[in-house]
This record gives structure tokens, C-alpha cells and sequence, in this order.
């Protein structure tokens, strides 16, 4: 059961969102957005970067995160990247 497409979602913004019923909860921001398709950043281990269509369905939008929340998680995620430069000095 489709609920949502990435039409909903609104560039320069980042999202919690499930693709699948049983799938996993990713981190995604919109960077781009066309007249058919969205350039769209999703946060795994690396970060992905592709376009989808407007029309790809979304089983959830789970949550828009504020600005608090997008700075905790990028202190975060960005925190091995700088352990890891300074290990190799």
C-alpha cells in the first residue's frame, strides 16, 4: 500500500523516511528538484547521491528534522571522518 511519493518532499530539507513497509528508516535531503525528478542525498554508511521521480512511492514520511536535530546527527556522522584524518598524521 503506497502512501506517500518523494512529491511531498520539499528541497533543502531533511527527512526520515522508509521506502518499504519492512524496509529501513533512511536519512535523505532533497537538494534539487526538476520538473519530473528530485536529486536526493541518502545518508548510509557513505552517502548516496541520485535522482528519483516525483512519483517514486514512499511507504512513510516519518519526520522532517528541525535544525537542532540536523546538527546533532551531522556532529555525528561527521565525527569518524575526523577521528579517522587524524589518525593518519
Amino acid at each position: 500500500m503506497v502512501m506517500y511519493s518523494y512529491d511531498l518532499l520539499e528541497p533543502g530539507y531533511y527527512y526520515l523516511i522508509q521506502e518499504k513497509q519492512s524496509g529501513p528508516v533512511t536519512l535523505i535531503k532533497v537538494s534539487v528538484v526538476s520538473d519530473h525528478c528530485m536529486y536526493v542525498s541518502r545518508f548510509e554508511e557513505t552517502e548516496v547521491m541520485e535522482w528519483r521521480r516525483k512519483s517514486d512511492p514512499l511507504y512513510d514520511i516519518i519526520e522532517l528534522l528541525d535544525d537542532k536535530a540536523v546538527q546533532a546527527w551531522e556532529a555525528e556522522y561527521n565525527k569518524d571522518m575526523y577521528n579517522y584524518e587524524e589518525d593518519e598524521e
